[in-house]
């Protein structure tokens, strides 16, 4: 009883998944889920986002600035000692004041221009000796204020913000590149064991012939009842392969519809395109493409770009540094709106300030000598990066034609494999074959296909493997990042 519902379960459950819905997927169709589902990918693209607004305020600061400040009451009432007349006194006093502004950075020498206009109203009220004044005031005046004898802050900090934009972007690509990766990988996991199903189904098919073939002989008795016995072992063992290999099978969907987000109830299938195009690559021009186009590399170069700027800002902790400042104004005052520029008066101020330092018992030094030694490990490590991909290239480059002469071998031996067992086959039906002798042809058919099958797919990663080394397209000769 339990073995006839162990052959049972495999034909159950082959029912039960022809008969829901399947939705067919191709490679191409797979990674569209994939970069829609990503979280990973998702989080990369909300941190080239936020590179992208932080560059763009940047890039507003540096245009003009206008503000507007406005007081439009202020009442204050204080009791004070006054020394020189030995008495005290009570004051009142009354203000109203707004201030408008027009502030431009410059870019270029790191300094800035600004137009400010002062407008105040105050009457002040001493309640001691009964004085009462009021006042109008007006104020314009242009500044401008110049570092010198430092770096250009400015400008470093838009630079460091578009080195920052453009490593949000390559981030974006690699992490499009590894989803591509695993997405390929186990979407012809998934292939390979629906393939191996197959197979192994195949097998089953085979070996029911085979069953009924040795059955209706050892009923006429035309050869040995052992040969039964052989032909039920055969026949339990491919249904418990079959078996097997669903489950496998089904594992390895659920696993892939795990990582593309999709419903564990959906049931799918791979749909690859198998064709094998042979891919013709000149290992030096490989090897160019790779270095050419490489976003990690470019990445490396990013880092040192940024040790540039770290060298600079700790030579610039204990620098000599100066500022002018310079002020040209106008100024304006009346006790009524209708005289306040009667009598106006000029202002000018200009002022240069340094800072020297003195000694600082070797922090300065030591903190440039640190950063050096970090750009020099940063360069190291970007030299070796380019060994790296360099041989990763060649060894795939090498590798390639072993693959395709793996997959025309492999072909062959299916090819071959198959004619022998059919040919056997027809030697066990004549009862020239023992069953066992059959098995060993069945064997080496599944093995054969299955061969083939692995052959095909290693072909398909290695060429992956080689678009993501060089970052170019080999079969539609393209770079892959214009697509």
């Amino acid at each position: 009883m339990c073995k006839t519902i162990l052959l049972l379960a495999p034909f159950v459950l082959f029912g039960w998944m022809q008969g829901s819905s399947q939705q067919v997927l191709t490679l191409e169709k797979a990674l569209e889920i994939a970069f829609e589902n990503s979280p990973v990918l998702i989080q990369s693209k909300l941190s080239l986002q936020q590179s992208e607004l932080n560059l763009q305020a940047q890039k507003a600061s540096l245009k003009s600035q206008f503000s507007l400040d406005v007081n439009p009451f202020t009442y204050s009432r204080s009791n004070r000692y006054d020394d020189y007349n030995s008495k005290w006194y009570d004051s009142k006093t009354m203000t109203s004041s707004a201030s408008f502004g027009v502030v431009q950075p410059v870019k270029w020498t790191d300094g800035k221009i600004s137009l400010v206009n002062d407008i105040q109203w105050q009457d002040a009220q001493n309640q001691t000796s009964g004085v009462t004044s009021t006042a109008f005031s007006h104020d314009v005046s242009l500044r401008i204020e110049q570092p010198i004898f430092t770096y250009n802050r400015t400008k470093m900090q838009l630079q460091e913000l578009e080195l920052r934009l453009e490593n949000a972007r390559l981030n974006y690509a690699l992490q499009q590149l590894s989803i591509e990766k695993t997405v390929t990988t186990n979407f012809f996991g998934v292939y390979q064991r629906q393939k191996e199903l197959s197979v192994a189904r195949e097998e089953l098919a085979n070996q029911k012939l085979n069953y009924e073939i040795v059955k209706n002989k050892v009923e006429a008795g035309l050869v040995a009842k052992e040969e039964l016995y052989q032909a039920e072992i055969n026949l339990a063992t491919s249904e418990s392969s079959v078996y097997s290999q669903n489950i496998s099978f089904e594992n390895s969907k659920d696993n892939f519809k795990l990582l593309l987000g999709l419903s564990l109830d959906e049931d799918v299938l791979a749909m690859p395109n198998i064709d094998v195009a042979s891919v013709n690559v000149e290992v030096n021009e490989a090897v160019k493409k790779g270095l050419e186009q490489r976003m990690e590399l470019r990445q490396k170069q990013i880092t040192l770009e940024q040790d540039v700027f770290s060298l600079v800002r700790a030579k610039a902790e204990n620098e000599f540094k100066g500022s002018i400042t310079a002020r040209i104004g106008l100024n304006s005052l009346g006790e009524k709106v209708s005289n306040i520029y009667d009598n106006p008066t000029d202002n000018e101020q200009v002022g240069i300030s340094l800072t020297i330092p003195i000694y600082d018992w070797g922090a300065n030094k030591a903190r440039v000598e640190s950063t050096k030694l970090g750009s020099e490990s940063d360069e190291i490590s970007f030299d070796e990066q380019k060994k790296e991909i360099t041989l990763s290239i060649r060894q795939i480059c090498r590798n390639l034609p072993t693959l395709i002469s793996q997959i025309e071998i492999k072909k062959k031996t299916a090819d071959n494999a198959q004619r022998t067992y059919e040919l056997n086959q027809e030697k066990y039906g004549n009862g020239n074959l023992t069953g066992m002798e059959l098995q060993q042809y069945q064997s080496q058919l599944t093995s054969a296909k299955q061969a083939y099958t692995n052959a095909i797919i290693d072909y398909k990663i290695e060429v992956l493997n080689l678009k993501i080394q060089t970052l170019w397209d080999f079969q539609g000769n393209e770079s892959y990042l214009k697509k």
